[in-house]
């Protein structure tokens, strides 16, 4: 039987932002690797973006080798303490596992946590062999610039400096890690876990560049005159969408972008230690059904505050995780489903006051598969909220293909590129959120390590056209 990880108890977590999962014990750690057949052709490892390999790891953690565990999980993934918290595993390599079929799969999300948390007890401890920076590659003695800390950017200047190469990591912020330091609340994934794995990153050789926002503070030409012999933007999808119904420009209306920011980067989860910097009522709605909608309600409980998520489909539709849906349940936070928010009512001050909603039925699927809500006539009411948040989707972060002359953008603001992740321009490259559009962290590490690859070929070719 799959055995799940043991989490704070509700009554206590809703009062604290401290991590909710507790992770796995070694008996448990071991007794639950010990369900995995260790295939043979393991699926598993196809349904991973970054193609770890699962029952290698698997089978050293049931031998009791949780230190060899996590170094064979890095050879494939440079962030598996993140991976192990906020990656959907049960929409890939879990999904696919061959216990689903007539059992429960293996719980490998709880055991990649569990080996990549050796660090953790560990990290005072020597770097391993695996985890020393790798000799500059004298061949090439090559630079390449990385735009964006975020999961895409991270993976990508950890695996090729590892190949070699002097990477610099620009990041527009004063801290790295794009969507996970500023988008993914500390109950989910603790501001020191990540920490700890951009550290080993930068133990690799990568030099990380803060409070540089390329596009502004460097052009793109400028970083080729500096001697960037390739750059990989990896910029995320940070600006938010909204709904474009009246009330929208009122005060304590945010998109989920700016609220979660400011908790994580302007420390409003240590509410007891700082002033929180965020203004927002008594009563809070959230617009939206995925997992940064789900994020925002239970920050703004954890604040103190009476929440209410409100969903223009069921629960049977929301894109949220289902663990993040249940967490949300067993912490009390209501949902409002079929329900389409249409106009933000003003008080006389400009202050929210209430939000108007129309009741809503499913008709036929849409584009995404999903059957599309509609209206239901007459059934307007209104909630009693004074603080509304937008959490419907974010799009492609446009300020650097604006100023970038000759890089070309599809309709919806994505970068366009190539099979090999290249761009319109000569050797530039793009991956993650700002060339598909708002995915999954793992998404956007695989599509970092696929660029690294590119970027490697790339520039071996232009040596060999140099030489020839």
């Amino acid at each position: 039987m799959r055995k799940g990880i043991s989490k704070q108890p509700v009554s206590e977590r809703i009062k604290n932002f401290s991590e909710v999962g507790l992770g796995f014990s070694k008996i448990e750690a071991e007794e639950e690797a010990r369900r995995c057949l260790q295939c043979k052709k393991p699926i598993c490892v196809k349904g991973c973006p970054v193609e770890i390999d699962i029952p290698g790891f698997i089978k050293l953690i049931q031998e009791g080798k949780r230190k060899e565990a996590q170094e064979l999980i890095k050879e494939k993934n440079n962030l598996p303490a993140v991976c192990g918290r906020v990656c959907p595993q049960e929409d890939q390599c879990e999904k696919v596992c061959i216990l689903s079929k007539k059992d429960e799969p293996i719980n490998i999300g709880a055991l990649e946590r569990y080996a990549a948390d050796y660090e953790l007890v560990h990290s005072s401890q020597p770097r391993t062999k695996n985890q020393e920076p790798r000799t500059m590659n004298h061949e090439l003695r090559t630079k390449v610039a990385i735009v964006g800390s975020g999961p895409a950017g991270l993976t990508c200047a950890a695996d090729l400096a590892k190949m070699g190469y002097q990477v610099t990591l620009f990041e527009s912020l004063h801290l790295p890690g794009g969507v996970l330091i500023y988008g993914i609340p500390e109950f989910r994934l603790p501001k020191k876990i990540l920490q700890q794995e951009i550290e080993y990153i930068k133990s690799l050789g990568v030099d990380l560049k803060t409070d540089v926002l390329i596009g502004n503070t460097y052009t793109i030409e400028d970083l080729f005159k500096e001697g960037f012999r390739a750059i990989f933007i990896g910029v995320g999808a940070g600006l938010p969408q909204f709904l474009g119904i009246p009330g929208e420009n009122l005060d304590r209306v945010y998109s989920a972008n700016e609220f979660l920011t400011r908790i994580n980067l302007m420390k409003a989860y240590k509410f007891h230690e700082f002033a929180t910097p965020i203004n927002i009522g008594k009563k809070v709605v959230v617009i939206g059904g995925g997992n940064v909608a789900f994020d925002c309600a239970r920050v703004a409980l954890r604040l103190g505050r009476e929440v209410t998520l409100v969903y223009r489909r069921t629960e049977n539709e929301m894109p949220a995780r289902k663990e993040e849906i249940q967490n949300a349940k067993d912490e009390g936070i209501p949902f409002k489903i079929l329900t389409q928010p249409v106009k933000i009512i003003s008080d006389e001050k400009g202050f929210v006051k209430g939000l108007e909603c129309i009741k809503m039925e499913l008709g036929q699927p849409d584009a995404s598969g999903r059957r599309r809500p509609v209206p239901i006539k007459n059934s307007n009411f209104v909630l009693d909220v004074d603080t509304v948040i937008v959490a419907i989707g974010q799009s492609p972060n446009p300020l650097l293909p604006k100023v970038t002359l000759g890089l070309k953008t599809n309709e919806d603001g994505t970068i366009q590129v190539g099979e090999n992740f290249m761009t319109s321009l000569p050797g530039v490259f793009a991956g993650g959120d700002i060339i598909s559009g708002a995915a999954t962290v793992i998404s956007a590490m695989g599509a970092g390590k696929k660029a690294a690859k590119a970027i490697d070929k790339y520039i071996k070719a232009q040596n060999s056209k140099r030489k020839a």
